[in-house]
């Protein structure tokens, strides 16, 4: 059995690859895709063993290397985004670090978004520094704060877009010039966008990161993470990094985001139904002073979004009246929405971002990134969009 999937024929459609797209079927010939909850693998002599581990690439020979499941995942990913090569790892986080720590050294500049989730402003500004390396933040709306911050030149710049929670949009087309022009490589966290409402390869990106735990998976069962670039890329750098640093996904796991890959288009079409629907009712509502949604026309990146996105994704944020006191009025008197933070899920889920996801942010740095105190941050779900805006009516009453 050959270590990786056969690429499917080529006219196959998207929504066809998401579901059969990466199948490797066992001597069994099995319909659903098979676990191999395995940690190793046996040789029919030592000197295959040899071979393997020689670097032969002709077969399995540790889990924490490659595995049959997680090789599926990776290949159907990568088949759906359109890279020339996949890695998964055990979160999204893993993805994030190991996508610019796999490359860069001592030294080294990294230039980044300032509006990113909690976790990868850590990473930018307290780990990697420890390393010795130079990372600098900028507005990532501003083009001409991007052409100041590369002129010295780069190693990565790594942006989310849209960014969470802010919903900010980066011209990633614009950015990818001026990164190589800067002698860099552009990291994209896409998980907002998902796989399939914005292609940042095809817009000059060089790597797409993802939190699989996210709309992938999309049911609140299961962490991981993906990497997506350039053969080159993976070969060199995130393999090497991935295998000796050990962040690997379950084949477990990846049998879980194989089966979400499989619903991903049908569930996101609802879900960003509902947050059109949702978005459009909390902006017309007289206790909602501001709310932010790529697809209504208020956004002030509204424009972009329809150049580089086509669907405007699953998140809605909103402020509930003027305090924290009211975001948590609101979010204590919904009764279908639930308070997580988590997102992506079937269920819509609430979370007040000043308090939880970036609350170890300096109250001016939020303030800067625009994480008001009232803000709240809703993830559509696949319910009855009457439901949830009567929940979101009855529940701004308390406000």
């Amino acid at each position: 059995m050959a270590i990786f999937p056969p690429p499917p024929p080529k006219s196959w459609r998207p929504r066809t690859v998401t579901t059969h797209g990466g199948v490797q079927r066992s001597q069994f010939q099995e319909t659903g895709e098979a676990i191999f909850m395995t940690s190793g693998f046996v040789y029919d002599s030592a000197e295959e063993a040899e071979a393997a581990f020689a670097g032969d690439g002709l077969r399995f020979v540790y889990s924490r290397y490659a595995n049959p499941t997680v090789a599926m995942f990776e290949e159907r990913l990568r088949l759906i985004e359109g890279a020339e090569a996949c890695r998964a790892t055990a979160s999204g986080m893993a993805a994030v670090f190991a996508s610019i720590a796999c490359f860069i050294k001592a030294g080294d500049r990294v230039v980044a978004s300032r509006a990113l989730f909690g976790s990868c402003l850590h990473i930018l500004q307290q780990i990697l520094p420890r390393y010795g390396v130079e990372t600098v933040l900028v507005d990532g709306c501003d083009l001409d704060a991007w052409r100041k911050a590369l002129a010295p030149g780069v190693k990565a710049v790594f942006i989310e877009s849209p960014s969470n929670p802010g919903l900010e949009l980066v011209d990633i087309a614009a950015v990818a010039k001026l990164t190589h022009a800067a002698g860099g490589l552009l990291v994209v966290d896409n998980v907002f966008a998902t796989p399939l409402l914005q292609k940042p390869l095809e817009l000059g990106a060089d790597i797409v990161v993802y939190s699989a735990t996210k709309h992938i998976d999309g049911q609140g069962r299961s962490l991981g993470g993906v990497v997506l670039g350039s053969q080159k890329y993976v070969t060199e750098h995130l393999a090497p990094f991935l295998r000796h640093t050990g962040p690997a996904l379950s084949p477990f796991n990846a049998w879980l985001l194989l089966k979400g890959l499989e619903t991903l288009e049908l569930r996101l079409a609802r879900q960003c139904e509902n947050a059109d629907i949702v978005a459009r009712f909390l902006e017309k509502h007289p206790k909602v002073p501001r709310t932010l949604y790529p697809g209504l026309p208020s956004h002030p990146q509204y424009a972009l979004g329809q150049k580089q996105m086509s669907g405007s994704g699953t998140i809605v944020v909103f402020e509930a009246g003027k305090t924290k006191a009211d975001a948590f009025h609101l979010m204590n008197a919904l009764k279908l929405i639930a308070i997580s933070n988590n997102l992506g899920d079937t269920k819509s889920l609430a979370t007040h971002p000043a308090t939880t996801t970036h609350s170890k942010l300096p109250p001016e740095e939020r303030a800067k990134l625009g994480i008001s105190d009232a803000l709240v941050r809703i993830s559509l779900g696949i319910e009855d969009p009457a439901d949830l805006t009567e929940d979101l009516a009855q529940a701004l009453a308390a406000v």
